[in-house]
């Protein structure tokens, strides 16, 4: 819609927006587009060789690996939602996006952000159940239980995106069209608003806050009752297996968390978009590369399913 030059609020929150992303000269940007370039293709790569491997292999058909599969895909998805358009501006002039466009960007990051904060959470709750429940796991995390935690999954990130985008977009935008950041995010966004956006800040730190801190603690008491469960085992071997399975999910669980926090739930998120886009870039790119990485150097199971999905491809 183009914008209204009438003094109406209305019409001026509708205008399009302006990404100015990081500064620098030429050398700069084509640097910035180097690397965002290579951090993107690596998590296509690694999301989607996770995805293809836990779906082939049969022996991989289990709980934990479907919650994995569905990590990979929510991390292609996100950065997906993020490096496309990130990777254009570095040699755009005008660095132009419509207002639907940031909207539409906005509510698909919260969304997929959202649902693997939950996901993770999940995750934690289906390793309690397997190692401190064993005999009650398989009833317990039958396939279709599993499959209703991930659309619940799904349903709390969209619950949230709902109410962050329509609180954030709902705003009169008027003091500029220019967002400082490299994608359309509520901490910029609320700096345009020529309005009172307490209420916002609340909003946004209320629901994050009690997202993260819900999560957390889930993740925490989980892993509480299987660290006192391991220690108890006699079997060394059978220890490290368990100490290594869950030790890349806490890795992941505390990148992810741990930036979220800094981001969104803790007042200071507001006052420094420099420090923001560092923050945004690590897990917009950096942790979703990372988690493949993460789980298949870390995985005995993962690092033997790819090597007989190798040997089927050499046979043929």
């Amino acid at each position: 819609m183009p914008l209204q030059r009438n003094g109406n609020l209305s019409g001026v929150s509708w205008q399009d927006f302006e990404l100015m992303g990081f500064e620098g000269g030429p050398e700069v940007q084509a640097l910035l587009f180097l690397v965002f370039l290579i951090f993107y293709m690596v998590t296509v790569l690694g999301n989607l060789t996770m995805i293809m491997v836990i779906t082939l292999d049969t022996r991989l058909h289990s709980p934990m690996y479907f919650f994995l599969k569905n990590l990979s895909f929510l991390d292609l998805c996100y950065s997906s939602v993020i490096a496309p358009k990130s990777l254009t501006n570095f040699f755009s002039s005008t660095k132009h996006i419509t207002f639907t466009s940031c909207t539409t960007q906005f509510f698909f990051l919260s969304l997929f952000a959202t649902s693997e904060g939950f996901l993770l959470a999940v995750m934690a709750y289906d390793r309690f159940m397997a190692i401190c429940s064993p005999l009650r796991y398989p009833i317990t995390m039958h396939p279709s239980a599993c499959t209703c935690l991930v659309l619940g999954c799904y349903c709390g990130g969209c619950l949230n995106s709902i109410v962050q985008t329509s609180f954030t977009f709902h705003l009169p935008f008027c003091r500029s069209h220019r967002i400082n950041h490299f994608f359309c995010d509520v901490p910029p966004l609320l700096r345009l608003a020529c309005t009172d956006t307490a209420l916002n800040k609340l909003v946004m730190f209320g629901f994050c806050g009690l997202i993260i801190v819900g999560t957390t603690l889930v993740v925490l008491v989980s892993y509480g009752y299987i660290t006192v469960t391991i220690l108890r085992m006699r079997s060394a071997a059978g220890r490290r297996k368990l100490f290594s399975t869950c030790g890349s999910h806490m890795t992941v669980v505390s990148l992810f968390y741990g930036t979220l926090f800094v981001m969104y739930a803790q007042p200071g998120a507001i006052d420094s978009m420099e420090q923001g886009k560092v923050v945004s870039v690590f897990y917009t790119l950096v942790i979703p590369m990372l988690n493949p990485l993460i789980y298949s150097l870390r995985n005995k199971d993962v690092k033997e399913a790819l090597q007989r999905l190798g040997q089927k491809h050499v046979a043929t």
